[in-house]
């Protein structure tokens, strides 16, 4: 029967509860509203869990406690599909040559003065590198990182299938690192690749390179700039930096001979006297047989050409990137110039 206005229901309530119940429908769809399952029913996890414990003594119902705290997190697989080196290098360098950088890389040099001769002095590598890797790495100290270890080592692991045996690696040197270092795995935080404290080392660098250089018993990279300083020292020497050695120069090539010369990698695959050859200008100094690469990076201007060294290769070892490398050498350079003007 049809009903006058006074009669019909309330149109209101009915729409409010319609938009409730498709809500609900989408959440339910979308799995928003529910809890992940736990880690530790992933048969991934199982089998790794199970290589620790075989390869490595852990307790297996320890480390299933452990699994069942860590959080996969989307935002880390976001971050490392977006990462800084995949810009042209002109605004790459924009990033980490600044004013602010540059200032604040001559107060750390001043306040570690000592420390930084020390290990100049036992390691054979610049000060004014170690500041700079520093500086690019997280801002002498200040930007570390807001992920647990632990939940970005898991997610790349076991989320990340193009690199998930890199970090499956990492994931394991990281927990054999927290029970020798007696750190709780689910403690530590760093970037969103699992790199961890002043000098950003990831858990297989820790283990291979950090030293205690203050020797108080412990290799602190996370609060001691002694140790931090220490061991970013140690790695360039583990990775056979030349002291004295120069690093990198501009090139300014003539004609388009140099361009047989350009190749993809990192390491020097040619010699001075071959660039000299091509019409590349070199240093006198340098010796014709020392290998070498000429390098092309995008500048605003265009193509900019450079001649790397051994040395600069070295530093691609800490990222593999010559953006980041070249980055690092004149921050250092930059650095250096601002301290001497302050002296």
């Amino acid at each position: 029967m049809y009903k006058t206005p006074k009669e019909r229901l309330p149109r209101w309530p009915m729409i409010q509860n319609l938009s409730v119940f498709w809500l609900a429908l989408l959440l339910l769809c979308s799995g928003f509203g529910h809890a992940a399952p736990p880690l530790t029913d992933r048969e991934d996890v199982g089998k790794f869990i199970r290589k620790m414990t075989k390869e490595h003594g852990f307790d297996r119902q320890q480390l299933t406690s452990v699994f069942q705290k860590i959080r996969l997190k989307d935002s880390i697989i976001r971050a490392i599909t977006r990462p800084a080196e995949s810009k042209p290098w002109h605004t790459y360098r924009k990033i980490f040559i600044t004013n602010n950088r540059i200032n604040r890389g001559v107060d750390f040099w001043h306040s570690n003065a000592a420390i930084l001769a020390e290990v100049e002095k036992q390691y054979g590598v610049p000060a004014e590198i170690i500041v700079a890797i520093i500086g690019v790495e997280t801002g002498y100290g200040r930007n570390t990182g807001s992920y647990r270890v632990a939940d970005a080592l898991s997610t790349l692991a076991f989320e990340y299938p193009k690199r998930s045996s890199f970090f499956s690696r990492e994931l394991e040197h990281f927990l054999v690192l927290c029970r020798e270092e007696n750190i709780d795995p689910l403690i530590p935080v760093g970037s969103y690749a699992g790199a961890m404290g002043i000098p950003q080392f990831m858990p297989s660098s820790y283990r291979s390179y950090a030293v205690d250089q203050n020797q108080d018993g412990r290799r602190d990279i996370w609060k001691s700039n002694h140790d931090a300083i220490g061991s970013v020292s140690n790695y360039f020497k583990k990775h056979r930096w030349i002291p004295s050695a120069p690093i990198v120069f501009p090139a300014r090539p003539e004609g388009d001979e140099f361009r047989k010369l350009l190749s993809s990698g990192l390491k020097p695959d040619t010699t001075i006297g071959q660039i000299r050859d091509a019409g590349i200008k070199v240093p006198a100094e340098i010796q014709p047989d020392q290998q070498a690469k000429v390098l092309e990076l995008e500048s605003s201007q265009g193509p900019a050409y450079w001649v790397t060294l051994t040395n600069f290769y070295v530093i691609t070892r800490y990222n593999h990137s010559p953006l980041y490398a070249m980055a690092v050498y004149q921050l250092s350079q930059e650095i250096v110039n601002k301290r001497d003007n302050k002296t």
